[in-house]
């Protein structure tokens, strides 16, 4: 028999918690457990309290019939929860949750506590079913992976990829001038006097007559 005291942290009903719990017991399967339990609490006569369980598998859905002598159960599978939220109001807060298909599961007047307590339980059995599946999709895709084989012939007998060989860059060469002789450098020093205009025609003929002469 599972103990109750665990679901009794944020003053959910003990009568409530007591029936609901004794039910589930019998309808949990095997690696199921219950995380948080949630009972609604309206602002009159609380008699016959709904009850909202969050276990690792499901949500149940715990509502008493006939009079308080029966319990009706209804369950959604994580697979089946496409998202949870709450919104407080001024009497508790409306829990929902939203199927992959169909319309809103909405229960109303669940304390204020317990609605952000239930959600976050919720929404984390939400995530953590969401990253089981990634991991299993990713389990899939590469144990169907294989070689692309266009020769139809054995994996094993794919010829190897010739690796490109890549021309080394030509190397261009400098051009190296000759250095200018003496009298080459003399008669261009003597030009760009004469083109500066810091010597007369008359000197630039006369020292170029010189240099050459000196050959």
């Amino acid at each position: 028999m599972i103990s109750i005291d665990r679901f009794l942290s944020d003053e959910q009903d003990p009568k409530a918690v007591e029936k609901v719990i004794g039910k589930l017991n019998d309808l949990l399967t095997t690696g199921e457990e219950i995380l948080y339990l949630a009972v609604q609490k309206k602002p009159a006569v609380n008699l016959l309290p709904d009850s909202i369980a969050i276990t690792n598998k499901r949500i149940f859905y715990c509502e008493p019939g006939n009079l308080g002598l029966t319990m009706n159960f209804k369950d959604i599978s994580w697979k089946s929860v496409k998202e949870v939220s709450f919104k407080e109001e001024f009497f508790g807060s409306k829990f929902i949750c939203v199927p992959q298909h169909g319309e809103n599961i909405v229960t109303e007047f669940i304390p204020k506590v317990q609605a952000r307590k239930l959600h976050q339980a919720a929404n984390q059995q939400l995530e953590e079913y969401k990253e089981l599946l990634r991991q299993q999709k990713l389990e899939e895709n590469r144990a169907t992976a294989s070689p692309i084989n266009l020769s139809g012939d054995s994996p094993t007998n794919f010829a190897p990829v010739e690796t490109p060989v890549v021309p080394e860059p030509i190397q261009i060469a400098e051009v190296v001038e000759e250095a200018e002789d003496e009298t080459t450098l003399k008669l261009r020093k003597l030009k760009t006097l004469y083109d500066k205009h810091l010597i007369t025609q008359e000197e630039y003929e006369a020292k170029k007559a010189d240099i050459l002469d000196s050959l």
